[in-house]
């Protein structure tokens, strides 16, 4: 089978850490071929959509990846394609959401591009709020102030765009910061932030659930620096085997048929003390430590499953892309 990964260039992978590098392993060990593409490679033409690709090989030793001859290929004629483009979700990356909606239906798309651009990973939990810490987004200074108080005077403010941590801060009402923080995240007024109260369940870590088509892989804890809030792994969070908790394993069972309906597959949802704080659909990581913790590869897991997809797209067939 042929897979088209659209993502970052090669040189700025991790081979120990990024989960498209393990998903590219996988699909090699597994006899398939790869093809690299950025999102300035994809262009239209006569209403179809195509990339500029190279062909990819990985290896776990330096050199790490080695790229091949470029073609153009039509992106609905492939067996896959995983869009594994880093955020932020940037006004190219909705461009190439939009070109690549012109392969839907002719190809397994890991994940669907209408399900990335309704899916902001901040915003799209909102539909599962149940499930959630309290939580405020606004744009107004004294609103947020007030739901500050409202939580017991900690909450956390992030911006709605950011990914691995960044922008991520304590707001804290003692704090004579806290007004100055909310007029830097919110652009004083013009832009929303997320505001969420603390929950001091964090400093025994933040945890990643991997899911695939609705089903648990399973979860790695981020155990955060003493001197940071944030347990992100980017930003020097200390990775944990865990069990997926049967509380996390009902919130996974409420919200699965949502994320199939909207094409979201490959997912991870972020978790502190059992309440979920973010759905993440663009690049989701953490597949290499969970494998280190399981003591095998789930990445072919994931490749399994589009082998079969993959298949029964490309034979026509009726089913709903489901395990």
């Amino acid at each position: 089978m042929r897979f088209v990964f659209v993502m970052d260039p090669m040189q700025r992978v991790l081979p120990d850490k990024d989960t498209s590098f393990a998903l590219q392993r996988a699909a090699l060990k597994r006899g398939h071929q790869l093809l690299h593409a950025e999102l300035r490679d994809l262009f239209a033409k006569d209403g179809d959509v195509f990339a500029r690709v190279r062909g990819l090989t990985v290896q776990n030793t330096a050199p790490f990846f080695e790229y091949g001859a470029e073609s153009d290929v039509r992106l609905g004629e492939v067996d896959a394609i995983f869009i594994r483009k880093d955020p932020p979700f940037d006004s190219e990356y909705l461009y190439a959401t939009l070109l690549l909606e012109r392969a839907r239906g002719k190809t397994l798309i890991v994940n669907d591009p209408r399900g990335l651009r309704d899916a902001n990973e901040k915003l799209y939990p909102l539909h599962f709020s149940r499930h959630m810490p309290k939580t405020l987004v606004a744009t107004d200074r004294e609103r947020i102030l007030s739901f500050v108080d409202e939580v017991g005077g900690d909450a956390v403010i992030k911006p709605l765009h950011g990914a691995g941590g960044a922008g991520v801060l304590l707001l804290a009402r003692r704090d004579q910061n806290a007004r100055s923080i909310i007029e830097t995240l919110t652009r004083e007024g013009a832009v929303a932030a997320m505001v969420q109260e603390y929950l001091p369940a964090v400093r025994q870590g933040d945890k990643r659930v991997l899911l695939l088509d609705g089903e648990v892989l399973g979860g790695i804890n981020r155990v955060p620096r003493s001197d940071d809030l944030r347990s992100n792994i980017h930003v020097g969070g200390r990775v944990e085997p865990c069990e997926v908790t049967a509380q996390e394993r009902a919130v996974v069972a409420d919200i699965a048929p949502r994320l199939r309906a909207d094409g979201l597959y490959f997912v991870g949802l972020d978790f502190i003390g059992g309440k979920l704080t973010e759905v993440n659909v663009t690049s989701p990581t953490g597949i290499q430590e969970l494998s280190a913790h399981q003591g095998r590869d789930v990445s072919e897991d994931v490749i399994a499953w589009v082998e079969k997809h993959g298949t029964s797209l490309a034979a026509g067939t009726k089913e709903t892309l489901r395990s």
